[in-house]
């Protein structure tokens, strides 16, 4: 990524830009350029829309090698939404369709899926 790349994207207005950015470019980034991509999505997304995507993007294309990013995106994206738009699709896209039935082992061994699912379910016996 360079010096121009990173003054246009922390120009973005809302995160499309550098959401686009990351999806054409993903076979080229280095860490240090996802980091940093992280960083200023963290910045220009108001929302949470585009934070979410990448999270569910980079884990659809490799959750291993990419889960440090992604926990980060998620962390970011929590903070945003505070809407619940977007707070949903990640719980079944990163966790699985099950993961409301294994909400009690996830929310002991994931802090991004307790934070979610506390959220969206501030009374667990309200499901």
């Amino acid at each position: 990524m360079t010096d121009e790349d990173k003054k246009r994207l922390r120009q973005d207005q809302d995160g499309l830009l550098s959401y686009e950015y990351l999806a054409n470019n993903i076979s080229t980034c280095t860490e240090s350029d996802l980091r940093e991509l992280v960083d200023i999505m963290r910045t220009v997304d108001l929302t949470g829309q585009f934070l979410a995507s990448a999270a569910r993007y980079l884990h659809a294309i490799d959750a291993k090698a990419f889960d440090e990013s992604v926990r980060e995106l998620v962390a970011a994206t929590i903070d945003k939404d505070r809407e619940h738009k977007y707070l949903p699709s990640l719980l079944m896209s990163l966790y699985g369709d099950d993961c409301l039935a294994r909400s009690v082992e996830l929310c002991a061994s994931d802090d991004n899926f307790r934070r979610i699912y506390k959220r969206l379910y501030p009374e667990p016996n309200k499901l």
